[in-house]
């Protein structure tokens, strides 16, 4: 006996109705289907971390000005011999000697280890501890978690969560993703006549519609012809002793079907539902239960299987009573042709209006063969299956010949129903500025309907085609091809006014615009030859593509799927682009994509294993991107900004002092301040703002779609509030060295007339200089939890104790530790610096003061944006 299709398990088959079998592996590795379709990992990297990069290199460019500012105006200091080598500090031998070259070299290292606090390389810990801690958001969203599959969302990695704020174009399957991949039998069509609800024994409930000579109901010898051929032309096997309890209609239901297709069990179960019921296939023999509950044998003497050339499947089965006959189904566009033409008319009128309506349809046929014919088929296949070479040519050749000259007996309507909330979905992605592309291998009848039913094509939406059939298959299809592109072309672009300001992403013209290309003419465009007028189709192509509200391609094939993600992923601008789908053969394009999320469904965890993010359903999508992207993206977006704008008003009073202390590197801040201000003093406020903050409240995200196009196009990251922060940084560094040197002009501080030193001085610095950016943070928040609380105002008490502790306390126990403290008592420079400049009331009103004035600006543009939001509000409400 010849190996066939039906003895080959796919990657993924699960071992049922057996204990175990023996098998050889026959295509492994690269020549397996799965791993030619598949598309290679790439290393992701978020728009945000391209935008740290660039800002690093701005305060690279800085600490090296600042070094080589400071180093040369050393110099230039030190060109008066005075200054040089004063009285009281003169040079020894080896630094006289020693060559000018290299103490300028020294010099400019010295400065750069003095400034390098400016680079903020704790941030990178911080950003990094942000999302991963932020991703576990996402995992205990409760709202995202499916009762059904008992799962929730799942992040596969935490480095693009901000990515999800900025999204401009998904990809999404169909099948699975929009659909729930459950098959559910509507309809049938019996020569002509309609079935909707279910029959009895004694009458049938059907109707004509539509240019029909048929009334009534379809003779009783068709309708059991056409269910039996539904409960024979099948590969569904039954696995006994599962029952579901809870669910209405099955409780007395002892099995489940089982079928490498959802299609060919609602069909199964759509027969069922008419009185006719498969139970199962015995040695070789399929029993059914008719109308009137009588067990029916059918011999199954062969199974023509279904593949996607022929699109469609046969068997041949013998009755009880002797008779040959062969059943099949199948696509319409495969059946019509190989039967009689007369009967064609009739059904065709309901398979259109099935297709325009979503639902998928097979036409079923049978004709009745003759002991001769019989015997010649059978020999003809057994030699076809035993040939060594070319066999499925042969097989195909005996498959043809078997499958003509048949029957029509009627047409069937399955339906995948669309997944709850997924119109409602596609319509917010839509509101949110985001294009929204189909990419399915269905036919494009049966996809055009499901994009009008999920609202992905409005009623006002104008369809533009680039299918096989409207390009024709004639030698002239290239010709007519760059026809139908120019044609759109013009009429999108050339014809329309170029848009002046504006929204952004205000891609949306007076005339909303779908496209519907299949893969036969993607393959066209993308393998175009290039010595012809055609090599530029790509790029007129892509234009089309963007100018569209919404694309649906059909009849893809997994890498081609791939390559539209490419092609939109690589145009001018680099959009950020989103992929989703629930199958092993959306893998391709999911890791293309900059973001890629898996469908928990029916089809395997491949999607979901390779994906960045996995969720239950299609509809969790809206509030993965619209709350959870958008509050990622602006909490990472203010953590960055942050970071730079508080290392700047770090360094920036150190820089000044140069000038006050002859550029000699004296630090102005103690050694342990200068190492536990970004460790300690600053770091956990902004780790908490960045995992907790809501500016915004996740039901207004998730109910107004607009509001994420306030912070797309990475708008928070640009240059524009970058220098804003910069500016505010530098403003307030200047606001705590001169306010503090101004302070100083009064050299008598304390009230016996002792004098304040170099270390008081940057003491001082560091007070207002932590306390501003704390605060800077506190004005900033705008959702104050327990935990914001807890940091904001325990890191300043920490900073006061621990001054507290450094200043003073730790010299009073120092000798019960002095083996352990011995490295840091070495240099007693800030004994009781702290707690003595406490004493000053002069201080301390400086210390409020330096604050207030640091903070006006913030809060005065914290007012008149809250009273032009007022305004706003209120303009509103009077319209």
């Amino acid at each position: 006996r010849s190996l066939g299709p039906e003895n080959l398990l796919l990657k993924g088959a699960t071992l049922k109705n057996t204990k175990k079998i023996y098998g050889v592996a026959v295509y492994t590795g690269m020549e397996t289907k799965m791993a030619l379709n598949y598309q290679g990992k790439s290393q992701k990297r978020s728009a945000v971390e391209k935008s740290i990069n660039a800002f690093l290199i701005v305060y690279l460019c800085i600490l090296l000005s600042k070094a080589t500012v400071c180093t040369t105006l050393k110099y230039v200091w030190q060109s008066n011999p005075f200054n040089d080598e004063p009285w009281y500090n003169e040079k020894t031998k080896k630094e006289r000697e020693t060559f000018k070259v290299l103490r300028m070299f020294t010099d400019f290292l010295s400065f750069m280890v003095l400034f390098n606090f400016i680079i903020p390389v704790s941030m990178y810990v911080t950003v990094e501890m942000q999302k991963f801690l932020g991703s576990f958001f996402i995992s205990w969203d409760k709202e995202m978690y499916d009762e059904e599959i008992k799962e929730g969302a799942l992040v596969n990695t935490s480095d693009l969560n901000e990515e999800l704020g900025q999204v401009e174009y998904v990809f999404t399957d169909k099948t699975g993703t929009l659909t729930e991949n459950s098959m559910e039998f509507i309809e049938c069509c019996i020569d002509g006549h309609k079935y909707k609800d279910c029959i009895s024994e004694v009458d049938g409930f059907s109707q004509t519609d539509g240019p029909l000579k048929y009334y009534g109901k379809a003779e009783k010898s068709r309708e059991e012809l056409f269910l039996r051929a539904l409960c024979l032309c099948h590969t569904v096997q039954i696995k006994e002793g599962d029952q579901v309890d809870g669910l209405i209609g099955h409780t007395e239901r002892k099995y489940t079907y089982i079928s490498s297709s959802p299609d060919e069990i609602a069909l199964v179960k759509g027969a069922e539902k008419y009185g006719f019921t498969f139970l199962g296939l015995e040695n070789d023999f399929m029993k059914i239960q008719n109308q009137k509950n009588e067990t029916e044998m059918y011999q199954l003497l062969h199974v023509l299987n279904f593949d996607p050339v022929r699109r469609r499947m046969s068997v041949i089965v013998r009755t009880t009573m002797g008779k040959l006959l062969l059943f099949c189904k199948g696509a319409d566009s495969s059946i019509f042709p190989r039967v009689q033409q007369e009967e064609i008319q009739q059904t065709k009128i309901h398979v259109d209006r099935n297709a325009m309506d979503g639902y998928r349809t097979l036409c079923v046929a049978f004709k009745e063969l003759t002991q001769k014919e019989y015997d010649k088929i059978d020999r003809q296949l057994n030699e076809a299956k035993m040939a060594l070479q070319d066999r499925e040519e042969k097989m195909a050749k005996v498959f043809e010949d078997t499958e003509a000259d048949m029957h029509l007996i009627g047409a069937t309507a399955v339906e995948d129903r669309l997944q709850e909330q997924s119109a409602e979905t596609i319509e917010a992605l839509h509101a949110a500025g985001m294009k929204v592309w189909v990419l399915t291998g269905d036919k494009m009848e049966t996809a055009k309907s499901t994009c009008y039913a999920c609202r992905l094509f409005q009623t006002s939406t104008e369809l533009l085609e680039l299918t096989a059939k409207v390009v024709g298959e004639s030698e002239r299809k290239e010709d007519r091809l760059h026809e139908l592109l120019m044609e759109y072309h013009k009429k999108l672009i050339q014809d329309v006014p170029k848009n002046r300001g504006g929204l952004k992403r205000s891609w949306t013209l007076s005339q909303e615009y779908g496209l519907i290309i299949d893969g036969a003419t993607l393959s066209l465009i993308l393998n175009s030859s290039q010595d012809s007028s055609s090599s530029n189709y790509k790029n007129i192509f892509l234009q089309i593509c963007l100018k569209c509200t919404a694309v649906l391609c059909c009849r893809m094939a997994p890498l081609q799927k791939a390559q539209i993600v490419r092609m939109v992923k690589n145009t001018k601008g680099s959009p950020i682009t989103l992929s989703i789908g629930d199958g092993a053969n959306d893998v391709s394009m999911i890791l293309e994509a900059h973001v890629g999320i898996g469908i928990k469904g029916k089809e395997g965890r491949q999607a979901s294993r390779n994906s960045d993010y996995a969720v239950p359903k299609f509809k969790h999508l809206r509030k993965l991107l619209l709350a959870h992207g958008h509050l990622y993206y602006v909490r990472i977006a203010h953590l960055v900004q942050y970071f730079f704008y508080k290392n700047l008003c770090f360094i920036l009073p150190q820089f000044l002092y140069q000038f006050f202390c002859g550029f000699s590197q004296q630090p102005l801040y103690d050694a342990a301040y200068l190492t536990m201000y970004n460790i300690c003093f600053t770091s956990l406020p902004i780790l908490a703002y960045s995992l907790l903050e809501q500016h915004i409240s996740i039901d207004t995200l998730t109910s107004d779609p607009q509001l994420y196009m306030k912070v797309s196009d990475n708008a928070m990251l640009q240059w524009r509030p970058f220098l804003y922060w910069t500016f505010l940084g530098a403003f307030e560094g200047l606001v705590f060295f001169f306010g503090v040197y101004f302070l100083f002009q009064n050299s008598s501080l304390e009230d016996n007339g002792k004098v304040f030193g170099n270390w008081t001085f940057g003491t001082i610095v560091f007070t207002v200089l932590v306390f501003t950016v704390t605060l800077k943070l506190a004005l900033d928040t705008r959702f104050w939890t327990w935990m914001n609380h807890f940091v904001i105002w325990g890191s300043l008490a920490f900073y006061v104790f621990f001054s507290f502790f450094w200043g003073g306390v730790i010299w009073q126990v120092s000798f019960l530790f002095s083996v352990v403290l011995l490295p840091f008592l070495k240099q007693q420079r800030m004994y009781f610096v702290f707690a003595h400049m406490l004493t000053s009331v002069s201080t301390w009103l400086a210390i409020i003061l330096l604050i207030f004035i640091s903070l006006f600006p913030e809060i005065l543009l914290i007012v008149l944006k809250n009273i032009k939001e007022k305004n706003h509000q209120v303009r509103n409400k009077m319209v």
